[in-house]
C-alpha cells in the first residue's frame, strides 16, 4: 500500500485534532461547577455549567463540530484525489485560522466579529470544496 503525500491539508488537518483537544480541554476544564459526582457520573440526567465561559465554550466546541466531519473529509479527498494545494491549501489555512480565533472571540463574547469569523471558516471549507470539484 503506497502512503498519501503529506499535503498542506494533511499538515492542517494534524493541527485542527490539537485544536479540537485543546477546546474539548479547555470546556472540560470549566466545567468544574458541575461537581465531581456528576463529572464522573454517566451524566443520564443533563446539566449545563453555571459559569458563562464555560457555557460558551461548549458551544464554540458543539459549532466546531457541526463542520469539522467536511473539512476531516475535504482534506482527505483533496490529498487522495492529487487535489491538495493552490487555493484548497489556503482555504485549510483559512478554516484552521478562523476556527482558533471564534474560540477566543466567543469565549470573551465578542458578537458580530465572531460570526464574520466564522463566515470565513465557512469560505476555507468552500474553498476547498470548489479545488475538489474543479
Amino acid at each position: 500500500m503506497t502512503a498519501l503525500p503529506m499535503t498542506t491539508e494533511i499538515t492542517v488537518l494534524g493541527w485542527s485534532v490539537l485544536l479540537l483537544l485543546v477546546q474539548v480541554v479547555l470546556q472540560a476544564g470549566t466545567s468544574a461547577d458541575l461537581g465531581p459526582t456528576y463529572l464522573f457520573s454517566p451524566r443520564d440526567e443533563r446539566r449545563e455549567p453555571q459559569s458563562i465561559v464555560a457555557q460558551r465554550l461548549k458551544r464554540a466546541l458543539d459549532n466546531l463540530l457541526e463542520t469539522y466531519p467536511a473539512f476531516v473529509a475535504l482534506a482527505l479527498a483533496l490529498t487522495v484525489t492529487g487535489k491538495a494545494g493552490g487555493i484548497a491549501a489556503t482555504g485549510a489555512w483559512l478554516y484552521l485560522a478562523a476556527r482558533f480565533v471564534y474560540v477566543i472571540l466567543y469565549a470573551t463574547g465578542i458578537p458580530v466579529v465572531r460570526t464574520v469569523v466564522w463566515l470565513a471558516s465557512v469560505a476555507g471549507l468552500a474553498m476547498m470544496l470548489w479545488r475538489l470539484l474543479m
